[in-house]
């Protein structure tokens, strides 16, 4: 589950970095991950618009509901994987957080080299989803991924920090 929190809070971030500061429309980074499964229309309309200066907030319903499913799963996968590291370090407090952190770094080294060209290369997504760090920008996209990986280690503290021993005695 706090995968999929976590993956909501970097998106946010993504839509918000895309209708402000990168002047792309606020939903086009749900498009942007729609396009490594759909056409890139929905994409494409959006940045246009967005550079054009008729709209930073088009919508459509297909590709936004598809990015977002494609993004809270991926999101949902890579939480498995956090808590089951998380589980065998035994983590816990701030180590947990800095674990996420580190962990949304990796997320974001996975993704940018394997995860995404893999992706463009079976679903012919082409270059908009293998160099997405490029169109994106790479700070934002390691910004987007730190702050995955912090919500995931918080959640994971939040999660286990009454399940330790002794830590009913404490309340």
């Amino acid at each position: 589950m706090w995968g999929i929190i976590a993956a909501a809070v970097m998106a946010m971030f993504a839509m918000v970095a895309g209708a402000t500061y990168l002047g792309a429309g606020f939903f086009t980074p749900l498009y942007h991950i729609a396009s490594s499964v759909i056409e890139p229309k929905g994409m494409m309309t959006s940045m246009q618009n967005a550079m054009e200066g008729q709209t930073n907030f088009y919508f459509a319903f297909g590709p936004a509901a598809v990015g977002l499913t494609v993004h809270l799963m991926t999101g949902a996968i890579y939480g498995v994987v956090f808590a089951l590291i998380a589980r065998a370090l035994r983590l816990s407090g701030a180590a947990a957080i800095v674990a996420g952190a580190t962990f949304g770094l990796g997320v974001l080294l996975f993704s940018s080299f394997v995860g995404l060209p893999a992706a463009a290369a079976l679903f012919d997504g082409g270059d908009p989803i293998a160099d997405m760090p490029n169109v994106v920008g790479w700070t934002t996209f390691t910004i987007e991924h730190v702050m995955y990986g912090i919500v995931l280690g918080a959640g994971w503290f939040l999660f286990t920090r009454n399940s330790r021993p002794g830590a009913a005695d404490k309340t």
